[in-house]
């Protein structure tokens, strides 16, 4: 639906964090980033950023695998506060719930369809952010006013029982929990689909990553508590740093692999995620900066909407459209020069929407 909202009512350091994360995965569309890492630039700069902004092949972390716990803890964050405000404005728990409940199938729904575009035809594929979060915010919110110490136990419960399953299952063939399309979650998506996805991801990630949400709502909560800012920022540190150590820790005995979601890549990639949020927090709510701020905010305003434009041919339209210009003014530098700036024209013109339809109070979600 379309809202219409005064921003100074949003937290500017959640709408930053979001902005930053989905100006980078709208980036990814217009293919700025494989022009990045074309064989021209090895061993420059920009090739390592490149390579640092593509998903790793299997057993590693790359930046770029951190996106999407970065999304996923994101709305974590943002659920408490939410709800806060439903109840505030009378709503009863069982009207929120009915609300997350249908959230949660449209972004199911939506996942699907554009699995299914992407395909060119009909399938059944959810393994992208949008069809991952349906099942993370729908069982976070079941916990959500549960106390912190049961939640971090269901979180940690999520990553035993996939642990434990992934090690032990024994269908032939798919006994092997740490090889591409020979574990437990490719068997399921078999199941599911009647074929593997093309990069060997899993539909069964949402279990292991519902840990990222949860830990997004004990960080949600800690915002809207009456702590100091200082005490605040200790436990988001102290949380990022603990992540780290256990997720880094344990790749020897279980690799760290996003693509699968294993329990070390959900711990490592989530404490990466707490240390942006305690950056974010420290920029924004601690030393005042607001100067910059509002341009990936402006992004996080209408998350799913620029999203879903970009991802349904939207950024490679805006793409075709600022591809003369880039090609006028910068054919005398080379093909590889005017393919980058197209991508950047293309990624500034997605930004351009987003600012038109916030200077409208125009805020699209479900």
């Amino acid at each position: 639906m379309v809202g219409h909202k005064n921003s100074q009512e949003r937290l500017l350091s959640l709408d930053f964090f979001r902005g930053l994360t989905m100006f980078l995965l709208i980036a990814e569309f217009t293919r700025l980033f494989w022009y990045m890492h074309v064989p021209e630039l090895e061993g420059t700069l920009v090739y390592f950023l490149g390579n640092q902004l593509r998903h790793h092949p299997w057993h590693g972390l790359h930046a770029w695998d951190l996106v999407q716990p970065f999304f996923m803890f994101i709305v974590g964050v943002a659920m408490p506060l939410s709800y806060a405000k439903r109840i505030k404005r009378g709503e009863t728990h069982a009207k929120v719930f009915k609300h997350i409940a249908i959230r949660s199938l449209l972004l199911l729904l939506l996942g699907w369809f554009l699995a299914c575009i992407s395909s060119g035809k009909i399938v059944f594929f959810f393994q992208n952010v949008l069809a991952q979060l349906s099942v993370t915010i729908f069982l976070s919110f079941l916990i959500m006013r549960k106390k912190p110490l049961y939640q971090l136990l269901i979180s940690f419960g999520l990553l035993a029982v996939t642990e434990l399953i992934y090690r032990t299952f024994w269908v032939e063939g798919f006994n092997q929990p740490f090889t591409p399309d020979q574990n437990f979650g490719a068997w399921v998506d078999l199941l599911i689909s009647g074929k593997l996805s093309g990069g060997h991801w899993v539909s069964v990630n949402a279990i292991p990553t519902t840990a990222h949400t949860i830990w997004g709502v004990l960080a949600g909560k800690l915002l809207m508590s009456e702590k100091s800012h200082k005490y605040k920022l200790q436990i988001l540190l102290a949380a990022g740093i603990a992540g780290l150590i256990i997720g880094y820790g344990l790749d020897p005995v279980t690799p760290i692999i996003k693509r699968i979601s294993t329990t070390s890549f959900v711990f490592a990639s989530g404490g990466w995620t707490f240390l942006a949020l305690a950056f974010s927090f420290w920029l924004i709510d601690m030393m005042k900066v607001k100067k910059g701020v509002k341009f990936f905010a402006i992004v996080g305003m209408n998350s799913l909407f620029i999203y879903l434009f970009a991802h349904v041919g939207g950024a490679q339209l805006v793409r075709q459209v600022v591809f003369p210009v880039a090609y006028s003014g910068f054919s005398w530098a080379g093909e590889l020069t005017v393919n980058i700036v197209a991508s950047t024209m293309a990624l500034m013109g997605l930004w351009y929407i987003c600012y038109w339809m916030y200077k409208r109070r125009i805020f699209i979600k479900i």
